[in-house]
């Protein structure tokens, strides 16, 4: 069915059923055994716009690929890129650059996120591709009354930023702007290198190193803008309008043979909510998106550009339009979310060489997605079961003369909550979930060699979780093991001369312990680690290691935080992690020293209206690099025998002044 057909089916219903007068239900927000929250991102994340590196600090699952000072990807249990479904305000993005320059999630500014729903395994059928996992992002809304803030932050490496969020309007309509600036310098690790110092200590080949009158610019500057108007059209009904526009310019990439030009990205959302209808339709939702990246790398601000002959472009575009009708009722004490969801992606990439057009790196990739999904949940005396189903019907095609594909696939999934007592939940499920090849992986050309395979088959995880929720009167713990069978994995071989993307049957299996530990009003313990194991089942065409890239090794976090009067908190941080001794070297992968490091933050209540917050990241100014260099990357190679890793920065001291009105 195509999305305007659906905008306009939609738009219809909601007309003819506008006449209906009832009771609007209160919409509220639940924390599920199976999800972690993270609130009020906006005001606890300051340090920057980077939601990945925010994330990285709360869930020891999470991890980031360090690529710059901004717009790092997530890794989350072992798995990245497309197997991650990144959904902002129920609608998707998809960045432009293939070498994850920047990955959906750097999308999102932290100055503009409420909050974050975390939900790992295959346990999602509303949305398209969830494979692995979900990270759910949910912006600000407008609020009735009149409302805003003030921020201004700085921080170590020349970090600037400046944001402003006013809100307002009555029970009829309700509006938001926020606009943001931020501009950083380049960071210092701990050894006090800068970006163009980290690659000479690798050994990078000359003509990737930084032209003489580049080597100290700037990291990035970013501006972002978001827009929202909501109306409450009759008592039962609203209308939810919102638009992003984000621009980041000069944005380097040290580790990668590119910087990027500029970034950026346009989000638009459209949501329509009918509520009590009827007793078949409690609630009926209308979603259309449409996403938008512009995205062109170069090298020009390296010594290879010098050569003219050797100067080059990769422009990218990509463009995602999408829409989704649901409807929810309860029937016999089972709630039932039902609904049809479309989608069309298009990836578009061009080498010029000053200027001159060189050739498609992706040739008019077109994904053209169509769904049905019905997701349910029942409470049984002390069993919660939820149960959902999807099936899906996509259609890839090139503008080349490349293979186009077309794949079906019925995703399920089964989770069940069982109170074994008051304080005690035991939980388990069983999830099988697909994710279809994307147009990097089936198109992609690179210096005149076809590095994408157009024979690809999709991906299937079929997946088992389960664990314990303990709630003492001071204390909780949560423990979860889980076991993920890959099939026609898609992954990179180094070895290959083309078609470097092949499919591979493997395995990611591990644990995670979670929980907090209150020692009275004012103190209190957060912890968490993390653990996976990633094997191919057998060792791919020309290579022998049978490790799985991507799976990082044991991680902790424990916080401390301590409220010292009720308008002063301390929260002090550790994140640790272990040595990465489990790596595929055949494709790319090194072993990496473990680390530790400490953050601090000190928060100060000056008056109703006025807030402080002082930190230290990295307190002891060590040298770590949390990420690998796995080959699915275009790192830039060093003495002709390793990728270049990007190490975290140094010691950094920030400030940030808040002012609300």
């Amino acid at each position: 069915m195509k999305l305007n057909k659906v905008f306009y089916l939609s738009i219809a219903t909601v007309i003819s059923l506008q006449a209906i007068e009832t009771t609007l239900d209160t919409v509220t927000v639940e924390d599920s055994i199976d999800t972690i929250t993270v609130k009020d991102v906006s005001g606890e994340e300051l340090k920057s716009a980077d939601l990945g590196e925010s994330l990285s600090k709360i869930d020891p699952a999470i991890t980031i690929s360090r690529r710059s000072a901004i717009a790092n990807d997530i890794i989350l249990r072992g798995q990245k890129k497309d197997n991650i479904n990144v959904i902002i305000d129920g609608g998707k993005i998809y960045g432009g650059c293939p070498n994850r320059m920047d990955p959906p999630i750097s999308h999102v500014l932290t100055s503009n996120i409420d909050y974050v729903t975390v939900s790992e395994g295959p346990y999602d059928v509303e949305n398209f591709g969830t494979l692995s996992g979900n990270v759910n992002v949910y912006t600000k809304a407008p609020k009735s009354g009149f409302n805003g803030i003030a921020n201004i932050n700085l921080g170590s490496f020349g970090y600037q930023k400046g944001s402003l969020s006013i809100e307002g309007g009555n029970d009829q309509v309700k509006a938001l702007i926020s606009v943001s600036k931020e501009t950083s310098k380049q960071y210092k690790d701990g050894d006090g290198d800068k970006f163009q110092d980290q690659l000479i200590k690798e050994s990078a080949p000359a003509g990737n190193l930084y032209q003489d009158k580049y080597k100290d610019m700037d990291a990035y500057t970013k501006k972002s803008f978001m827009g929202k108007l909501y109306f409450n059209i009759a008592d039962n009904q609203e209308l939810k309008l919102s638009y992003t526009a984000n621009r980041s310019d000069d944005v380097l990439y040290p580790s990668s043979p590119m910087d990027a030009l500029y970034d950026d990205s346009d989000l638009y959302n459209i949501e329509y909510t009918i509520k009590n209808i009827g007793k078949y339709s409690k609630k009926l939702d209308f979603l259309y998106y449409h996403s938008k990246v512009d995205h062109p790398m170069s090298n020009i601000y390296r010594n290879a550009a010098k050569n003219i002959a050797k100067e080059m472009t990769n422009h990218m575009w990509s463009d995602i339009e999408g829409a989704r009708v649901t409807n929810t009722f309860t029937l016999n004490s089972t709630l039932i979310k039902y609904g049809i969801d479309a989608s069309d992606r298009t990836w578009l990439g061009k080498y010029t060489n000053n200027g001159t057009f060189k050739g498609y790196s992706i040739n008019h990739a077109d994904t053209k997605n169509k769904a049905i999904f019905v997701d349910t949940k029942k409470q049984i005396n002390a069993h919660q079961i939820k149960f959902g189903l999807r099936y899906d019907d996509t259609e890839i095609t090139n503008g080349g003369t490349y293979k186009d594909q077309d794949y079906n696939a019925l995703s399920s999934y089964i989770f069940d909550t069982y109170k074994l007592d008051s304080s005690t939940d035991l939980f388990a499920g069983l999830g099988v979930a697909h994710r279809v090849p994307d147009g990097r992986e089936l198109y992609f050309w690179k210096k005149g060699i076809h590095i994408g395979t157009d024979t690809l088959d999709q991906t299937t995880n079929t997946e088992l979780d389960a664990g314990v929720k303990k709630t003492y009167q001071n204390a909780s713990i949560k423990a979860k093991v889980f076991y993920s069978r890959l099939k026609d994995y898609i992954y990179f071989n180094n070895s290959l001369p083309k078609n470097k993307f092949v499919n591979i049957d493997a395995k990611i299996y591990g644990f995670e312990l979670s929980g907090a530990y209150i020692v009275n009003d004012s103190l209190n313990f957060e912890y968490g680690l993390s653990y996976q194991k990633g094997k191919k089942d057998d060792p791919i065409t020309g290579q022998t290691d049978t490790d799985l890239a991507d799976i990082v090794p044991l991680r902790t976090t424990l916080t401390t935080n301590y409220d010292y009067n009720p308008t002063t908190s301390i929260s002090l941080e550790i994140i640790a992690q272990g040595r990465w001794k489990n790596f595929d070297g055949d494709n790319g992968e090194q072993e990496l020293p473990g680390f530790a490091t400490a953050n601090l933050k000190i928060n100060k209540e000056l008056t109703n209206k006025l807030n402080l917050t002082i930190g230290v990241d990295n307190i002891f100014d060590k040298t770590y690099t949390p990420s690998n260099t796995y080959n699915d990357l275009t790192l830039v190679m060093a003495g002709g025998t390793h990728k270049v890793k990007l190490n975290d920065p140094g010691r950094y001291a920030y400030l940030n002044v808040s002012y609300k009105f």
